[in-house]
């Protein structure tokens, strides 16, 4: 489900302008903290929209030189059609903030005003609309709509004077079995460096909490073509971003930052961690117990054969591994202990009515 988060890499030191973000429900970014829970002042009624003071962190100074530095934004921007599907997670905004017309305004002056090289974008609906504005400003674009009925996708867009597109990759997970949502691989050079390469990924992560399996094996498959692709060109970085629908408690994120997971462990229904961030729940927790999700004994009962093959790509291996060294951005970042889960992860890029936590990663 979309989130209306603003997910920050930079490995450039561009003096990028501070547009302040008024997205409702609360946006994120790399550069600053998210506000504590305790200090807004949080209101049931439409009208009441809490204020809410940003606080920055800015990343070191990279020791690149300048043209080879670069910078990765991923928004998950809610598409317009789920905004008025799901009009009851979004009670407390008002409906001006929702109108797509005033939200793809907004969007691009946020995006705009960071001026990123790198655009990764989830639930994009509107794409050719979208597509005509970053066009103008200099920017080259790719699309992968979900299979099925859905009307979203995935959305990657670049500067077209900064980079030359060397390959593209759209992936359907439906043709590995792994539902209807999609994902998208570039491999870019840099024109001013032409030894300068870089492999971006951008993927939506299956929104259902009950199908842990389904998840893993989304970027389980994601992080074997990345691998592929960036041996190809040269053993290229790679930088994944995204809505990963998984919480930084979650099975989900050990995976990513541990390359591996003994899938026996955890419940496939509780593997994202989705289901422990209830707005109510959250909210009336501290933080210091909010800790990893437990494994628990016996939960081998809990997963069928078609279901481990799903999340490990083999009925018989238990252990789900993919092949990339991986590094979350936010958390490499110091911030404020205050607005900060125990991995360093922020408390929060996603909040509506049913859900308040994180689940955007870069």
């Amino acid at each position: 489900m979309a989130c209306n988060s603003f997910s920050w890499l930079m490995l450039s030191s561009n003096n990028a302008k501070r547009v302040p973000l008024f997205f409702v429900p609360t946006s994120t970014c790399f550069k600053f903290d998210v506000p504590v829970a305790s200090q807004i002042q949080w209101h049931t009624r439409s009208r009441n929209i809490p204020q809410i003071k940003r606080h920055w962190v800015e990343a070191s100074d990279q020791s690149l030189a300048s043209q080879e530095r670069f910078s990765v934004a991923s928004y998950n921007i809610l598409g317009d059609r789920n905004a008025s599907q799901h009009s009851d997670l979004y009670v407390n905004v008002p409906s001006r903030y929702i109108n797509w017309g005033r939200r793809k305004r907004v969007i691009c002056d946020e995006l705009f005003g960071w001026d990123p090289d790198i655009i990764c974008l989830q639930e994009v609906d509107k794409y050719f609309e979208l597509s005509d504005i970053m066009v103008k400003a200099g920017y080259a674009g790719s699309y992968k709509r979900r299979t099925g009925d859905a009307a979203d996708g995935c959305a990657m867009f670049w500067k077209a004077d900064k980079f030359r597109l060397l390959e593209g990759e759209s992936i359907q997970f439906k043709d590995i079995g792994l539902r209807d949502n999609v994902a998208q691989l570039s491999v870019f050079e840099m024109c001013e460096s032409d030894s300068r390469r870089m492999l971006v990924g951008n993927i939506h992560v299956l929104y259902n909490p009950n199908r842990g399996e389904v998840k893993l094996g989304q970027i389980r498959f994601l992080s074997s073509r990345a691998q592929y692709l960036s041996e190809k060109w040269g053993n290229t970085p790679v930088v994944l971003a995204g809505d990963f629908n998984s919480t930084p408690q979650s099975g989900i994120y050990k995976f990513l930052s541990s390359s591996e997971l003994n899938i026996m462990l955890y419940d496939r229904k509780e593997l994202s961690g989705q289901k422990r961030c209830r707005p109510a729940q959250v909210l009336g927790e501290n933080k210091e117990t909010v800790g990893p999700i437990v494994a628990l004994d016996g939960l081998f009962k809990c997963w069928t054969d078609e279901e481990v093959k799903l999340a490990t790509g083999d009925s018989e291996r238990h252990l789900a591994v993919h092949p990339l060294k991986l590094n979350s951005s936010y958390a490499t970042i110091n911030g404020s202990t205050s607005t900060r889960g125990f991995n360093g992860e922020p408390l929060a890029t996603s909040y509506h009515s049913k859900f308040l936590g994180t689940v955007d990663y870069l």
